[in-house]
């Protein structure tokens, strides 16, 4: 899922901390004597004196947000908890642990080890298969996996590495709400899956950035970047540990955030010539790739142009135009010098001008068809009952959690990022240079999603940049036979490797909202059908 702006993000904007790499002054100085001169004076960027006025004038306005009493408060909230480790404790191979754990290590990464738990989760009824948990530990940060394998023929099917986005979720939520082995029901008991993904693919559920879900550590990640040679390693370790999967295709698949995550991590991959395993594809689910198009579609999909009615009233419509401008201006010195400086007031601005007029509705940012189900942030009961299920002892203990409490979304690591500015940064380029090097990469989008929405990822995927551009973008959409008895799912167009699917009455989690569907583009993607699907 992809997470929202939040009086928590606002607070910690205005708490200074990204500060020190711009100007050399308090957050009240910096309110009250910024100026174009004094920008200038401590920063490199060459976005031009316009863009610069933009984004003066937008940290201005986010200072406005708040009373000076109700902004250090909130201030003072954030960092009492922003510093605190979710556990502490010593994960080197010893003889006092060496019970619970099998270790996998490598001499290229000394500071590495891959953890198998010795308890056999799947005493907890998820799936029959061969399945197995544990963690990559870092030197201050501990990644949770959870690996399943293919229901089918494991030896010869494809691996899957799925992540879920946020950021900050925790990618047991499509374990246990969306594509995995067995949902959670009320009564807290798994809900066997007849169209998990791993019905014809060995499937990895990986909760990363440390912060996220079973995942810890005392070392903040807030930055994509940062995340990708996190997964390059434990991808590494992980075939160590099964490299009767080596010669298998292998492809990464995720959601919403992960737009941003997937492209940079299979960058990262291709460009370790030493790697011993090789990419396949890539899938992206409803992602947010390129801020700057995808917000040009936040309007007409809640005005009634994305195929649903319209959502709100011709003044909010009206206001969603009149602010995209500003959006645009911002999110372009963005993308021109990737600093937080610029992409913070980006995504800050762009969020609450143009996503704020939805939320007012109280409809679901997931789903435009429905209300909100739960109050939990994220819209859904059936999230509330994975983490109810995912605090069990009984589950921590035979999945050998080792944090205190297991939290589907972390605001700690959503306000990281969001302090970086890490939201509007570009990450299309890596998806140019995945298919300039051969690698399919299939864009899908449920079609009543608002947040990362098909109207905005079809239009970024027309505006790429790369050598068959044109053809592509000419290609138009046709129907897709996806559904079940071959019935019409979605329409579809492919040309040189890049795919764009968009999914009939699906939302921002299309394997929960078409299930069938789902597992059909699916098997039909790792089959190697690339231009089928």
């Amino acid at each position: 899922m992809k997470l929202t702006s939040n009086t928590l993000l606002l607070a910690t904007l205005a708490s200074g901390s990204m500060i020190p790499d711009i100007l050399p002054q308090s957050p009240l100085k910096f309110k009250d004597s910024l100026s174009l001169n004094s920008v200038l004076e401590y920063s490199d960027l060459t976005t031009g004196i316009e863009s610069f006025t933009e984004i003066i004038d937008t940290w201005k306005d986010l200072y406005k947000e708040f009373t000076v009493s109700e902004l250090y408060q909130k201030i003072d909230s954030y960092k009492a908890r922003q510093f605190t480790p979710r556990a502490k404790k010593q994960f080197l191979k010893t003889d006092s642990n060496a019970k619970d754990y099998e270790f996998i290590t490598s001499q290229r990464f000394k500071d590495h080890q891959l953890r198998i738990n010795k308890n056999d989760p799947s005493s907890l009824g998820i799936d029959t298969v061969n399945q197995y948990s544990g963690y990559l530990d870092f030197p201050d940060h501990h990644f949770f996996y959870y690996f399943f394998e293919s229901r089918n023929d494991p030896e010869n099917d494809p691996v899957i590495l799925w992540l879920n986005g946020g950021p900050g979720c925790s990618s047991m939520t499509g374990l246990f709400f969306e594509l995995g082995p067995s949902s959670i029901g009320p009564e807290l008991k798994p809900v066997y899956n007849p169209y998990s993904w791993n019905s014809n693919a060995s499937v990895i559920f990986l909760d990363q950035p440390v912060g996220v879900g079973y995942s810890y550590g005392e070392e903040k990640v807030t930055t994509t970047y940062a995340a990708a040679r996190d997964v390059y390693i434990f991808l590494e370790l992980f075939y160590q540990k099964f490299p009767q999967f080596i010669k298998n295709d292998f492809h990464i698949a995720g959601e919403s955030y992960a737009g941003h995550y997937i492209p940079n991590i299979a960058s990262e991959i291709i460009n370790h010539d030493d790697r011993s395993f090789e990419l396949t594809s890539v899938l992206i689910g409803n992602g947010i790739t390129d801020s700057l198009v995808q917000n040009a579609y936040y309007q007409p999909m809640a005005c009634g142009l994305g195929g649903y009615k319209k959502i709100l009233d011709d003044k909010a419509c009206n206001g969603m135009t009149k602010a995209y401008p500003r959006c645009a201006a911002l999110t372009k010195a963005c993308y021109k010098t990737k600093s937080a400086f610029a992409c913070v007031p980006a995504n800050t601005y762009c969020e609450s001008r143009l996503l704020g007029p939805f939320e007012k509705t109280g409809l679901n940012y997931y789903d435009i068809r429905s209300k909100c189900e739960s109050d939990n942030g994220l819209c859904y009961q059936g999230i509330d009952y994975l983490e109810q299920y995912l605090n069990l002892p009984q589950v921590r203990a035979a999945l050998g959690s080792e944090v205190d409490s297991y939290t589907g979304c972390s605001n700690d690591v959503f306000a990281g990022f969001a302090l970086t500015g890490d939201g509007s940064k570009p990450f299309q380029g890596y998806i140019t240079e995945l298919l300039e090097k051969g690698y399919p990469v299939l864009i899908y989008a449920g079609d009543k999603d608002f947040i990362c929405n098909w109207l905005g990822n079809l239009a970024w995927t027309n505006n790429l940049d790369w050598s068959e551009s044109d053809t592509y973008k000419n290609e138009y959409l046709k129907p897709w036979m996806g559904g079940i008895d071959g019935s019409e799912a979605g329409q579809v167009k492919s040309f040189g490797g890049l795919t764009f699917l968009r999914v009939y009455d699906a939302g921002h989690m299309v394997p929960y909202d078409q299930p069938e569907v789902s597992l059909n583009m699916v098997n039909t993607w790792i089959q190697q059908n690339f231009t089928k699907v």
